[in-house]
């Protein structure tokens, strides 16, 4: 069967996140026309949640000025594990209570245009690949440093995904057996290690035992959520105790860039996250350093390691490029 030519009709692309919903409209060639956002909450249940996705997707059209029957199709960027053939969230720990949710399928009845569902952070290195920092290469790792740790890899121009359909899960990569527990039940993960979870956690432990700046003890032991910038602060506050925590993190980072490169020969890797953003060059300078101390000569020749482009937009326009491509068939 001939593929549909639909490259010329715009397309919904999601972000559907742990705190926040993305909605935008995006047309050929990667303009983004309207954005609609709104907050998760989970807790309310997944759907309550899927209702402020279709609300989100419907008000971003609104805005766009373009009719909704001119969408050829909404690409969702949805946290893990989940199935992409099927659009099924299969169980994912950054949602409440997502288990077995047929998202595509809820999704596409509402709206009732074709709906494709793949991994978050996936989007996010296909967005980076396709508009972005990787615009131009064939073999591309992509590395988001958040609330968590996640990435994707871009194998001769094509998405990763593996045989169980969920390749990419870098973070879950063992970096320091019987290290810190990771929320995915193990130790040692580079996601117990480097995360925006991990940081916080180990300056909040040093800040417990009296280590570091009053102004950085009183904000990490008051009980209110740390943010990378509130990190950022106690940096340019001139806190040891906090950039000691942060060269600790870069390194392991840096190690893990170096174990990538040795794995999967990338042309570059793309660093993006909450993280990496308010911390800029000199963290991920650090890491650099280590991850080319730890690659192999030959595998690390030429190979770049630089910050993500797109910032929250790389999720939505992976999102909307995945649902073109797999709209046409």
């Amino acid at each position: 069967m001939a593929k549909k030519d639909l490259s010329d009709r715009p397309v919904i692309g999601i972000d559907l996140g742990g705190t926040k919903i993305l909605a935008t409209v995006v047309a050929p060639g990667g303009e983004i026309l309207a954005r609609s956002k709104a907050k998760t909450r989970s807790e309310e249940g997944p759907e309550a949640v899927i209702g402020r996705m279709i609300a989100c997707a419907k008000g971003a059209v609104e805005a766009s000025s373009v009719e909704q029957s001119a969408i050829a199709a909404v690409g969702v960027g949805a946290p893990g594990p989940l199935d992409p053939d099927t659009g099924v969230i299969i169980d994912t720990p950054n949602l409440e209570g997502w288990q077995d949710i047929h998202l595509a399928e809820a999704l596409r009845k509402e709206l009732n245009i074709p709906v494709f569902v793949d991994n978050d952070v996936n989007m996010g290195t296909f967005g980076e690949f396709l508009f972005g920092a990787a615009k131009g290469t064939r073999y591309a790792v992509g590395v988001f440093v958040g609330t968590g740790l996640g990435g994707g890899v871009i194998i001769d121009g094509e998405l990763y995904h593996g045989f169980n359909k969920n390749a990419g899960e870098i973070g879950h990569m063992i970096a320091l057996a019987d290290g810190p527990r990771c929320g995915c039940g193990n130790k040692g993960c580079y996601e117990a290690l480097t995360s925006k979870t991990a940081i916080v956690r180990e300056i909040t432990a040093q800040a417990g035992k009296g280590k570091g700046k009053k102004a950085t003890q009183a904000m990490f032991l008051s009980g209110q959520p740390i943010t990378s910038s509130m990190i950022k602060k106690a940096v340019d506050r001139g806190d040891r105790m906090v950039i000691k925590v942060l060269n600790q993190a870069a390194r392991y980072l840096g190690i893990g860039f170096g174990s990538l490169i040795n794995l999967f020969s990338p042309e570059v890797i793309v660093v993006g996250g909450g993280v990496v953003e308010a911390l800029g060059d000199e963290f991920l300078g650090r890491a650099r350093k280590f991850a080319f101390k730890y690659a192999l000569p030959l595998a690390g020749d030429n190979v770049r390691i630089v910050r993500a482009a797109l910032g929250d937009d790389a999720c939505v326009l992976g999102a909307a490029a995945m649902a073109w491509h797999r709209a046409a068939g």
